[in-house]
């Protein structure tokens, strides 16, 4: 069924309190996408950002970001008044997230609601703290370190914490333990306001489409926890890390950093570890969008302690024997291949194998380094295409930088105008394609430029920052969407 939707993190969303939230704006948004013929709203990663801001760098991979959750919603749940965080200044613009002041302040809001629904707690509370048994204990004693150690990393406590001694953690648990009820009452809070709104979007006829890393921050409790799934030395540092090779868009490649999964010791157990991350992602949104995914064929091997990606080498991933214990174990799961960057035999065969669809971004088409099966006449059905994604400039920002003979091919073969806007007619270009679902960024809907642009892949400070001005998502905006929705068969 053809269908489209519209990407934007929830950090996104206008906000008076400094970042989006899943509050009354998020409704509000999912109330434009029904209007605006949309059935889809695709998010990216909701677990708790750590150094560098990145969704993609997370202290846990299982747990929900504490900046997400709403505060007037917490405050109609009387767990806060509103005095108590209405007058707070959070030091961002409203079309910034400031994420320095949110480490600072939102915190001890939170732990003020947080007390009082310890104080009296609900049986939803008990009752989620065994279902998320899984996680949320290490999740909520980690997080209880960590600020003991001053924000420190694991990898810098002490060696019977970062071994994880029984008898040293025992202790650990008695004394913080006010604090490992914290974080647990935290998540409690994120993940009742999520299923509010997801449960919201669903009945309104909007599927939620959320984001899986690949990958892992060393500095977190997946890593602390589990140490055996990963490429560690006996020391607990990473042999090899991930990234990307030198290419023609960056002559060092990219080193990401993230600990490389011990495959060998995974397949083992039947990728246990994986089945219970993925089994959780499906259990929180419609559709899962699984990052990376080149990376299960082929991955790209980095020394540790490198500099850059420049020494990295290629190796063999578990390929179909990982997604066929996850089918085997979950049953059939709507996903989305990230299958994007370099692209061997092995990966299209992997794509195939699945029958995940995979991804066309429209900004790769117009390349004359490597874009022709980025053009829309050589999509398949079962694909998403897309004008850009997180990591992209956004339109009018590609059309600023691109190189003047991408430009020249665009407009030639889009047939673009400027009286009608050329962001319009490139996201007419992905609605017009055979694929099945189109998504288009919200910055592009907006006609936003570089200065919205969510993230610059390899570059620290000033990502992940965007937020929409109050009053953006218009009813003429909607109206002109659900049009464009009709004129293509995208209404469903």
């Amino acid at each position: 069924m053809r269908a489209g939707g519209i990407l934007m993190h929830l950090s996104s969303l206008p906000s008076p309190y400094g970042i989006g939230t899943m509050g009354a704006e998020a409704r509000s948004f999912v109330d434009f996408l029904t209007s605006a013929g949309q059935r889809y709203w695709q998010i990216l990663p909701v677990c708790p950002t750590s150094y560098g801001d990145s969704p993609y760098q997370s202290f846990s991979t299982f747990a929900g970001n504490p900046y997400l959750i709403d505060l007037d919603d917490l405050a109609a749940d009387g767990l806060l008044s509103p005095e108590e965080y209405r007058s707070i200044d959070w030091e961002s613009t409203p079309d910034r997230v400031n994420f320095g002041a949110m480490y600072q302040k939102r915190y001890p809001v939170l732990r003020l609601a947080a007390s009082r629904l310890l104080a009296d707690s609900p049986a939803g509370y008990e009752q989620f703290c065994r279902t998320q048994s899984g996680w949320l204990p290490d999740y909520a004693l980690f997080m209880a370190l960590k600020d003991d150690h001053g924000g420190a990393p694991w990898s810098d406590w002490e060696p019977e914490l970062r071994r994880r001694d029984p008898d040293a953690l025992s202790q650990a648990r008695t004394r913080l333990a006010g604090d490992i009820d914290f974080w647990q009452a935290v998540q409690y809070l994120f993940f009742r306001q999520w299923g509010t709104l997801k449960q919201y979007a669903n009945t309104r006829g909007i599927q939620i489409i959320g984001d899986l890393p690949i990958y892992v921050a060393l500095d977190s409790v997946d890593v602390w926890a589990a140490p055996q799934e990963f490429q560690l030395n006996a020391d607990l540092e990473p042999i090899d890390v991930a990234g990307c090779p030198p290419d023609g868009f960056s002559a060092t490649g990219q080193l990401w950093g993230n600990p490389l999964f011990n495959w060998d010791a995974m397949e083992q157990d039947g990728y246990r570890w994986w089945v219970e991350r993925i089994r959780h992602v499906c259990g929180i949104y419609d559709v899962v969008r699984i990052d990376h995914f080149r990376g299960f064929a082929g991955y790209y091997a980095i020394p540790g302690g490198s500099t850059d990606a420049c020494g990295g080498s290629w190796r063999t991933g578990p390929g179909m024997k990982l997604f066929t214990a996850v089918e085997k174990a979950l049953g059939k799961r709507n996903i989305i291949a990230e299958d994007l960057g370099f692209l061997s035999d092995d990966v299209r065969e992997l794509l195939r194998d699945t029958g995940y669809p995979g991804m066309k971004v429209m900004e790769f088409a117009f390349d004359s380094r490597d874009g022709g099966e980025y053009r829309p006449h050589t999509y398949p059905c079962n694909c998403v295409a897309y004008t850009g994604t997180h990591d992209n400039e956004p339109l009018v920002g590609w059309f600023d930088t691109a190189p003047e003979d991408c430009v020249a091919n665009a407009v030639a073969y889009l047939g673009l105008n400027r009286e009608e806007g050329y962001h319009w007619g490139m996201m007419r270009g992905v609605w017009s394609s055979v694929a099945d679902l189109a998504v288009v960024q919200a910055q592009d809907l907006l006609g936003l430029g570089h200065e919205s642009r969510m993230n610059t892949p390899s570059t620290l400070g000033g990502n992940w920052c965007w937020r929409a001005l109050p009053g953006s998502f218009t009813p003429e905006l909607a109206e002109k969407l659900h049009h464009c929705m009709e004129l293509y068969g995208r209404l469903g």
